[in-house]
């Protein structure tokens, strides 16, 4: 079930009227109920994987509960990691590691025949492992404990505005609000309504319309070259941007209507100063996940200079591993790698420069490092966007080519059904975003709105919602770009 879906539009009323006429008790029942419902929309087999995870996870939590000797809880984190993590394996990298072998193995004259895992990913696997990794892990370091209502942790678990695509919840600050009653809070749910509105709005409109253009360039890329490349990179670097955030905002305004308070996910990433700031911005409880649970027990930065560069890099190696069984991920998140030891590497001159710049003007000085920040992630974004490696290659290789034909670009675009007014309106919506997001650095909008004319309030509500219903591209609903992780 998506989100932007008259599916989901029928399905979340009912949850919420259910939701609060059902005694606090045995709400965690219908959580339940509708979380599973949710999930098995796209595949009923696959709940059976859920379930798997839940079960093996509440049973080692609760045993390594009983043992006060850390050594020897540790055999039951370690089932605990090999169950989830090999049918994370098994269901999505299997066959990339198998066509990896195969190929090398090839190269030696060495037979290898083992065939292909054929079947579907499911959808939201490397979410829910994660979080549910998180929880055992926690359990065993004594930093959360161990859950023994196996029906709230089944919630935990497959919690249906966060099951898919995060954000990515921590044990200790989602679980112990499914025993707190929520009531009905007029406040509360109109804040959770806006949250919900101006996600459905980044998705639908702003997304999903530069999906058109970008779609159309990069799955014919040979047809192009030059400022049309480095638009329809723009244009991506925008679309992942409100796809993603625009789940998120969804999830936490769903969740919040409930009285669930979710993990913010995204905070104005493109007005990074740096690719660690970014980093701190974007994906917030994917990036601390890695951070706690990765780079901190691989020594993080106490530790020799080449060690600290070299867990910087596994970690975001893995992180682009995460993402995808494809090479094209792996070399993104090595980018992201890159860009930081260098960054660490050269921090002397940087700061030298930084120090010039600031002196004639501070703010000149911002906005270079912004410029510079954001060129460096859409750069980044070519390998994440490619379909392959080869075409990562060419976009590469012909971004910059031509660049002085820019008259080309709309003869090039009405090749795939955009036409001026569609640019037009997608670079005023990304104009619109960046807007909303200047003005959010200052202030909140919906909190300052609150101080407004009844009038006024309602005249952006029905402006974002005709804009839902009558600036969506006609084609059929979208897909999340992160369900696909």
């Amino acid at each position: 079930m998506l989100f932007n879906s008259l599916h989901f539009i029928v399905f979340f009323p009912i949850v919420i009227f259910l939701y609060f006429i059902t005694p606090h008790k045995i709400r965690w029942c219908l959580l339940l109920i509708a979380s599973y419902y949710f999930y098995m929309c796209w595949k009923v087999d696959y709940i059976i994987l859920i379930m798997l995870s839940t079960l093996i996870d509440f049973i080692c939590s609760n045993r390594m509960s009983k043992i006060k000797i850390k050594e020897k809880r540790k055999k039951w984190l370690i089932i605990s990691l090999f169950s989830n993590l090999g049918i994370l394996f098994g269901f999505k990298y299997f066959n990339f590691f198998s066509e990896n072998f195969q190929l090398l193995f090839n190269q030696y004259n060495i037979f290898y025949d083992i065939p292909f895992f054929n079947v579907l990913l499911p959808v939201g696997i490397s979410f829910y492992t994660f979080q549910t990794l998180s929880y055992t892990i926690d359990v065993y370091n004594n930093k959360t404990p161990a859950q023994k209502h196996l029906g709230v942790f089944a919630v935990y678990v497959s919690f249906f505005p966060q099951l898919v695509a995060g954000p990515i919840e921590r044990s200790n600050h989602l679980l112990p609000q499914f025993f707190k009653e929520h009531k009905f809070e007029y406040n509360r749910i109109k804040s959770g309504l806006q949250k919900m509105l101006w996600g459905f709005f980044k998705k639908i409109v702003i997304a999903d319309n530069l999906a058109l253009l970008v779609d159309g360039v990069y799955n014919n890329l040979e047809s192009y070259s030059g400022i049309t490349l480095i638009v329809a990179t723009i244009f991506f670097t925008f679309q992942i941007y409100c796809d993603f955030s625009g789940y998120s905002d969804i999830a936490i305004g769903s969740a919040r209507i409930m009285g669930f308070e979710l993990r913010e996910n995204f905070k104005r990433p493109y007005f990074s100063k740096s690719i660690q700031e970014f980093w701190q911005r974007w994906h917030i409880t994917l990036s601390s996940w890695f951070k706690d649970y990765l780079y901190i027990p691989l020594g993080g930065n106490r530790v020799v200079k080449w060690k600290w560069y070299y867990n910087i890099i596994i970690t975001f190696l893995l992180s682009g591993l995460w993402h995808g069984a494809n090479w094209t991920f792996i070399i993104w998140g090595a980018l992201h790698g890159t860009y930081l030891v260098s960054a660490l590497v050269l921090n002397t001159p940087k700061q030298n420069i930084s120090k010039i710049i600031t002196n004639i003007s501070p703010k000149l000085n911002s906005f270079l490092n912004i410029i510079i920040t954001f060129s460096l992630v859409s750069f980044a974004w070519i390998f994440f966007r490619a379909n392959n490696l080869d075409d990562a290659i060419y976009v590469i290789k012909h971004m910059f080519n031509d660049l002085n034909e820019y008259n080309n670009i709309g003869m090039q675009f009405r090749g795939i059904g955009i036409y001026f007014n569609d640019l037009l309106k997608c670079t005023f919506l990304i104009v619109l975003l960046v807007g909303y997001s200047i003005y959010e650095r200052s202030d909140n909008l919906w909190t300052k709105l609150q101080t407004k004319p009844i009038w006024m309030r309602w005249s952006l509500y029905y402006i974002l919602i005709y804009g839902i219903l009558f600036l969506a591209p006609h084609s059929s609903v979208n897909n999340f770009i992160y369900f696909q992780f």
